[in-house]
């Protein structure tokens, strides 16, 4: 190749070769990852124009990141913009530099060496061709409706008539990425090729570009006027299950813009402009912007050390502990999970074979995790290990004989840490010679569903043991919240008042129906009974008895009779609810029943301990909590997180009922001391 011009811009870098197809290279400037910020489109339409007058052969756009192709819109720039009209605006710009993209008189390629993600796809497929590298991570998608948004630089309209409406539709409603395979099988790519025949793959399309196939009959049916008010009736009953229309409007949006203009594409286009750009300004979208900058914080933890475990060794073969393990090993690591007898062993690796069965889906890739998850009863793997993770019932002197038979076999520099949910560190490090060498890497049930994990520490817990638990926990693709040791750490301990709430409110005589009904209503993904029974009722007998010695909240008699009964939950089919086939059969209930201050008398106790949490320094500050809370309970994301929301609403107001609420119900709702700190701040809202 030979240069056209080697400084043609701050982001972007032009090749011409000598068969006159431009490389039109993006490297964003000061990032890791290509993202779509204002100044590079700006940029790019300059490019563009200079392209329409020298007319070359054709014009291949890539990415010069070894991370992937471009990551989508910067969000950054999302948050500053105060108004729809100036939304709009911008929005309208990014659509303008694509639509001009796709005139180019010539051949245009995208060519996708990684991910190609929201305004990434958008801009390739603005391009007559896509090639993309043939690689299992490599995801196609348009995730905007994760950030209470939708496509907004074409997307709505170009996926649906390039691929099947309804596949379309779906990738845009859920927010999920397309495998590659998928992505091609669909018509969304023109090819998949191995990374080492990328270029070359690229270069021939530009030299004799493929015959373009038409819209095919199913397709063009699909998108008929009658078709598609069927279809969206149909989607939007679909999204209803899932999401109310007041708590997540963008998918309700996506549905209406196809149904309403999917036969003129110049009339979707600005009304895909106008609807993202009143989209943008609501309080959920901020608020789920809010909650993806809180997760790339909680991601950023891991990266003051270097470690890297090969190695993992679980102790304790139970759901837990078996699942953990199962994790590690779909993540790549060699495990060896330990338990008294292969009998106990066996399970965990079947539900492991499951779990892959689901993920990986790949015969050779799921024998490949079987392989690397290796039962071992006499604990060999202890000495090899480079993470020892203790995962066994909760029983303290049962620990300690444990960790006095590890400390003398693990290798020097290995991470000793406890799955432990609500026994102090500082209470199971007694029997190491050096107890602050133990960390708590705290998972949640189910563990391949549960993004976070609590990285526990003491006042004196070694930094670099601390610092090596985030970057395990990244390693395996969790989030680590790093928590100071206390009953029940943050997520138990904001959780378990409001669960205790729950049963308390049944015993009221209140049906369990309306009250998981009241939380969900809030936002919550299920209502704190059905949860109960799902962690398991002689779990949470367990945590709660800790939170009964620890802060005096009593456990209530209907939870210690349901455990006694042997009435465990999900687990045995018999809880609070009966479970038939893994789901909860719950009869119904009049909502005229509901009690009016029921949500409030659900919601605050959680809002109440978090604020607790905060004053007694468990956790470091308010957006790591509001993340922790988030990914470890399901807490509604679009209102931000339990000290967000109470931002929001006025500290003074949430104060105001929760003394109303311990007048009418007991001391259990006195507003903790923390909130007297919060006062003192100026509310968000």
């Amino acid at each position: 190749m030979t240069d056209m011009n080697d400084t043609t811009d701050k982001h972007w870098r032009l090749q011409t070769d000598d068969d006159n197809i431009v490389w039109l290279w993006l490297d964003k400037l000061g990032t890791g990852t290509n993202v779509l910020s204002a100044e590079v489109l700006i940029q790019l339409n300059d490019i563009l124009a200079d392209l329409e007058q020298s007319k070359p052969r054709a014009v291949a756009v890539c990415s010069a990141k070894k991370s992937g192709f471009i990551a989508g819109a910067d969000i950054k720039e999302f948050v500053k913009l105060t108004t729809p009209d100036q939304a709009y605006e911008l929005i309208r710009n990014g659509q303008r530099v694509m639509d001009r993209l796709e005139a180019l008189p010539c051949t245009t390629v995208a060519v996708i060496n990684g991910f190609a993600l929201g305004g990434g796809l958008e801009l390739a497929l603005a391009c007559d061709y896509r090639v993309v590298v043939d690689d299992d991570r490599t995801r196609l998608g348009l995730p905007e409706v994760k950030l209470g948004i939708h496509p907004g630089f074409g997307g709505t309209v170009r996926t649906t008539r390039l691929m099947d409406p309804l596949a379309a539709m779906d990738m845009m409603l859920t927010g999920r990425g397309l495998r590659v395979k998928k992505a091609r099988k669909l018509g969304l790519v023109d090819q998949v090729v191995p990374k080492r025949h990328l270029l070359r793959a690229a270069r021939m399309i530009a030299l004799q570009p493929p015959k373009r196939k038409g819209r095919n009959i199913k397709a063009k049916a699909l998108s008929m006027g009658p078709s598609r008010a069927l279809l969206a009736a149909q989607m939007e009953k679909k999204v209803g299950q899932k999401a109310k229309k007041e708590h997540y409007p963008a998918p309700y949006a996506i549905i209406e813009l196809w149904k309403k203009h999917a036969d003129n594409p110049t009339e979707m286009y600005e009304a895909e402009a106008r609807s993202i750009a009143s989209l943008m300004c609501t309080e959920s979208s901020r608020n789920l912007v809010r909650v993806f900058n809180l997760q790339d914080r909680l991601k950023g933890l891991a990266h003051k050390s270097q470690f890297r475990a090969e190695h993992v060794h679980v102790i304790g073969a139970g759901v837990m502990g078996g699942d953990i393990a199962a994790w590690c090993a779909m993540r790549g690591l060699n495990v060896t999970l330990q338990d008294r007898e292969a009998k106990y062993i066996a399970p965990a690796i079947a539900r492991a074979h499951k779990l892959y069965k689901k993920r990986l889906r790949d015969p050779i890739k799921i024998q490949a995790a079987m392989d690397r998850l290796m039962p071992d009863v006499k604990g060999n793997g202890v000495r090899r290990a480079d993470v020892v993770i203790e995962a066994i019932f909760e029983n303290v002197e049962a620990k300690h004989a444990l960790y006095r038979d590890l400390e003398p076999r693990m290798k020097p520099g290995a991470v000793l840490a406890t799955n432990t949910s609500s026994i102090k560190l500082e209470t199971l490090g007694e029997a190491l010679a050096d107890p602050d060498r133990l960390i708590g890497l705290h998972f949640f049930n189910p563990v391949a569903m549960m993004p976070l994990v609590e990285v526990i520490r003491t006042e004196s817990s070694h930094a670099q043991e601390v610092s090596k638990g985030l970057a395990f926990a990244r390693q395996i693709d969790r989030l680590p919240l790093p928590c100071r040791s206390a009953p029940g750490f943050v997520v138990n301990r904001v959780l378990m008042p409001y669960m205790i709430e729950a049963v308390r409110i049944a015993e009221d005589g209140v049906a369990l129906a309306l009250i998981d009904k009241a939380a969900m209503d809030f936002g919550m993904p299920m209502g704190p009974v059905e949860l109960a029974d799902t962690v398991g009722l002689d779990v949470a007998a367990s945590v709660a008895k800790v939170f009964e010695q620890e802060f005096g909240l009593e456990m209530p008699d209907a939870l210690t009779k349901k455990v006694a009964a042997g009435q465990l939950g999900r687990k045995n089919g018999q809880g609070f609810y009966e479970w038939r086939k893994g789901k909860a059969v719950k009869p119904d209930a009049d909502t005229d029943d509901m009690p009016p201050n029921l949500q409030d008398r659900l919601m605050l106790p959680m809002i109440n301990e978090a604020v607790a949490c905060l004053r007694e320094g468990v956790i470091e500050d308010q957006e790591l909590l509001d993340a922790g809370v988030i990914f470890g309970t399901g807490f509604a994301p679009f209102r931000g997180g339990p000290i967000h929301y109470a931002d929001t609403r006025g500290h003074q107001e949430i104060v105001t009922v929760l003394r109303g609420l311990a007048t009418q119900y007991g001391q259990r709702f006195e507003p903790d001391e923390g909130w007297n700190n919060l006062l003192r701040e100026p509310d968000a809202a």
